[in-house]
């Protein structure tokens, strides 16, 4: 009888498991105990590696902290899908940035210690925010939302007054993710989930409140038109007097 040695995984997969867990290990002991209180030990027996995987994968704590910063707190996602999209008009790609966005923010799946992390590195920023700002949220702006809205205004605002716009627009998302607890306790009733995406609204027609009639849709999704309607009107507004003056 001849039998048939087992063969493990292969070595780039067992490594990229290794990696994957000390990254979502990490993830949440950076998120309970910040940079400073965290230590390479518990990530690791919370991981279930040795801390020789960790110097194979990090130089060292300061870099695995960066990885897992921008790794948790990433918008390249919702930009790639944005782009991707890419719809003709302005307001149909504002639409969509907005809507990919909040999809990425209030994702029901995704982890809390994502959000908790990030809470923590805005009340204490680390080095690992300036590659966060500069690899993910500034081509967000750069090259995606000033030429939205500048296309939207007819080049009737400088870039600061550019700016000062799609800030308050991504204000607007980042209140859903940042003041969810108020908004639990004001709506008890009111919970995030994943029905109907902003891309199968599309083909309908909508009614008063932007949701097309007889869609089920997402609570997503109707946070995602409600903030474009108000944007866009507001976008409108300021343009109207602009171009008055």
């Amino acid at each position: 009888m001849v039998t048939r040695e087992r063969k493990g995984p292969a070595p780039e997969i067992s490594e990229e498991n290794t990696r994957d867990k000390i990254l979502n290990a990490a993830g949440e002991v950076f998120a309970e105990q910040g940079f400073e209180g965290a230590t390479v030990r518990a990530i690791t027996e919370r991981a279930g590696v040795n801390v020789a995987a960790v110097n194979y994968h990090f130089r060292d704590k300061a870099e695995l902290y960066t990885r897992v910063v921008v790794g948790a707190c990433s918008v390249r996602a919702a930009y790639r899908e944005a782009i991707a999209e890419a719809p003709d008009s302005p307001d149909a790609r504002l639409r969509s940035l907005i809507y990919h966005f909040l999809e990425y923010l209030l994702d029901p799946a995704r982890p809390g210690w994502k959000r908790r992390l990030m809470a923590r590195e805005m009340a204490n920023p680390t080095t690992a925010l300036d590659e966060l700002v500069k690899n993910n949220i500034q081509p967000l702006r750069d090259e995606f939302l000033i030429p939205t809205l500048r296309e939207l205004t007819g080049g009737c605002f400088s870039r600061r007054q550019l700016s000062y716009i799609g800030s308050s627009i991504m204000g607007q998302c980042l209140y859903f993710l940042q003041s969810q607890p108020i908004i639990d306790r004001l709506n008890p009733d009111f919970k995030i989930g994943k029905g109907e995406s902003w891309r199968n609204l599309l083909p309908f027609a909508r009614d008063a409140s932007g949701i097309p009639r007889g869609t089920p849709v997402s609570e997503i999704a109707e946070i995602a038109e409600h903030i474009t309607r108000f944007s866009l009107a507001a976008v409108t507004e300021l343009t109207r007097q602009a171009r008055r003056s």
